[in-house]
């Protein structure tokens, strides 16, 4: 499998300041998205701090097996990928540790993130926080991660409904981020891919704003990849999103 690629960030209607992060890394098969929290610009700094962390740990664990010394332990419960996203997030955990130490005014900095590693017909997805992936495979969009956030335990304890998480005062609540604690969980997912499936990272500036329906419908009727992401953007931005907006879209091919 090869895949093809587009993303897009755009800091939105209100913000003066870009907290959201992406990389790109079509060498390494790896695909990042961002979502910082902070006063001043302390978001934006924990975002980036995030995407380097991963990024390195994924670039020097290309040709590392199970059987030699890995920077972070290595889990034998889990694949040679799950393991370089999970320390991967770990390392950026670490980094906003110590951004944090180096300035009292980044104390209390976060930040959510979702991951993509593509490797042959596989794709390895980590998230912390409210960051989503997407799938539309045959027509159909599945979110393939779970928000870690207050209103999602709601809507799973049957407390809320999805319409009323939407508009609900603590929508924007996470329970889990990337925030240099000692007690980071990151959730992890490996799924199989197929030729024509097209992959959606994005922060929650997309998502907040536009419903699935309308997400679902962006992504099956633009054949530029470019495009869709623009019109993901454009469409956040025209229902009055007030938070930055960024979106990486990925489409499987066959070799």
């Amino acid at each position: 499998m090869r895949v093809s690629f587009a993303s897009a960030t755009d800091k939105g209607l209100r913000r003066s300041v870009n907290e959201d992060s992406l990389a790109v890394r079509d060498d390494l098969g790896l695909f990042l998205v961002a979502d910082g929290m902070g006063g001043h610009a302390a978001g934006e700094v924990a975002s980036q701090a995030a995407i380097r962390g991963i990024v390195a740990f994924v670039e020097a664990t290309v040709s590392v097996s199970p059987d030699q010394t890995w920077p972070i332990p290595f889990n034998p419960a889990q694949s040679v990928d799950a393991n370089r996203l999970d320390g991967g997030f770990r390392m950026a955990d670490r980094r906003i540790a110590s951004e944090m130490a180096a300035s009292s005014e980044l104390r209390g900095m976060a930040t959510t993130a979702v991951a993509a590693l593509v490797s042959d017909d596989r794709v390895t997805l980590a998230h912390v926080g409210d960051s989503r992936a997407y799938r539309l495979r045959h027509g159909q969009l599945d979110q393939l991660t779970r928000d870690h956030s207050w209103v999602e335990e709601q809507i799973r304890a049957g407390a809320l409904t999805e319409s009323a998480a939407r508009a609900h005062p603590w929508r924007n609540i996470v329970t889990r981020a990337l925030s240099g604690s000692e007690d980071l969980n990151v959730e992890i997912r490996e799924l199989t891919l197929e030729p024509g499936d097209r992959l959606l990272l994005c922060s929650d500036g997309v998502f907040a704003v536009l419903s699935d329906h309308q997400i679902g419908d962006i992504l099956r009727q633009h054949t530029d990849l470019t495009a869709l992401c623009d019109a993901l953007i454009t469409g956040a931005n025209d229902g009055g999103g007030p938070d930055t907006v960024t979106a990486v879209v990925l489409e499987v091919h066959a070799v």
